[in-house]
């Protein structure tokens, strides 16, 4: 009796010791629910570990690489890329450049016609009326400062080179009015020296591909030169500030419209809807006039209209070879699809 009393006892203990257990391990399943729950509530890159959500760094061949093919989509999408100042001979590029400072392409190719036709040469334009000279300029803004600079360039070649412009960056940067990007201009298109123009357009852009941080013009001209063949740089600038015109703009990029995006790390900064993005293109690309009263024959696009003229740029028709231009445009970003980084 008393060893049944005893075998009773002990069946009671395991049951005990069994139930227990099934409880404890209950418990432990409502945990590990709880936490695969609260862990599925939250975003993936919360759950992700920081090191893994990072893109990873680019490396400097993978720059190269990326930078020299967005040049040659460029050069596809651009094949007629020029400099936007009308000009004929170096003289009046370098004029038309000074001029260019703070103002339009357009306003400048405007206003040089009377002023090349009052002061062809380096000797006129330094013995002209500064008030006359003034006046004449005006409309590109900061007319008497922009006077100065003329006159006393003018001068310059008059005086130190015989009344020619020179061929080398270090006689250009010593004249008036003139630093290493209206040298670069007038080197790369009047004299075939290749050069870099680090404009406002050229600094936005390379710095939003990534090229470049630098914000100091000789230092982006320096590190995007290295990106590059030399034979490359004057082609590559005018495709750049093209690009910049006309999709790249400084406040709404045509982000949607744009054949390089995936290849851009700053996609999505603007507009990326493609039919609202293709209502921010510009000139040609948008069916408007150029900046050149006098384009080379082989822009699609049209003619700007002389100062004064009654056209409207907005209001113009789009040329059929402008709205060719941005059909080939629309299918080639078409089946794009953008990346968030380069890699």
């Amino acid at each position: 009796m008393v060893k049944a009393a005893k075998a009773a006892k002990t069946a009671k203990a395991a049951k005990a010791a069994k139930a227990a257990k099934a409880a404890k391990a209950a418990e432990a399943a409502e945990t590990a629910d709880a936490a695969e729950t609260a862990g599925a509530a939250q975003p993936a890159d919360a759950a992700r570990p920081r090191k893994a959500a990072a893109a990873r760094p680019e490396s400097r061949l993978a720059l190269v690489r990326r930078a020299r093919r967005i040049n040659r989509e460029l050069a596809e999408m651009y094949p007629y890329a020029h400099p936007e100042l009308d000009f004929e001979n170096p003289f009046q590029l370098l004029v038309a450049t000074v001029l260019s400072a703070q103002t339009t392409d357009l306003r400048v190719n405007q206003t040089t016609p009377a002023l090349f036709a009052a002061y062809p040469t380096p000797e006129d334009m330094a013995a002209a009326d500064p008030e006359a000279l003034e006046q004449l300029i005006r409309p590109t803004g900061f007319f008497r400062a922009k006077a100065k600079s003329l006159l006393g360039l003018s001068a310059a070649l008059r005086d130190r080179f015989d009344g020619e412009v020179p061929g080398r960056l270090e006689d250009l940067v010593t004249l008036p009015g003139v630093g290493r990007k209206t040298a670069n201009v007038v080197l790369g298109n009047a004299f075939g020296v290749p050069g870099l123009t680090v404009d406002t357009h050229f600094g936005r852009l390379v710095r939003r591909w990534k090229w470049t941080s630098q914000e100091d013009p000789e230092k982006v001209e320096a590190e995007i030169a290295a990106l590059f063949p030399k034979s490359e740089w004057t082609m590559l600038s005018h495709r750049i500030i093209f690009h910049g015109r006309r999709v790249c703009h400084a406040r709404k990029p045509a982000c949607g419209a744009c054949p390089i995006a995936p290849l851009c790390p700053s996609y999505g900064e603007g507009e990326t809807d493609p039919d609202k993005a293709k209502k921010l293109l510009k000139y040609e690309l948008g069916g408007q006039p150029g900046q050149r009263l006098r384009p080379p024959t082989d822009y699609p696009g049209r003619a700007a209209v002389p100062l004064g003229a009654t056209a409207s740029l907005e209001a113009a028709a789009p040329l059929e070879a402008s709205a060719s231009l941005g059909s080939a445009l629309g299918s080639a970003v078409g089946s794009a699809a953008p990346v968030e980084a380069a890699e």
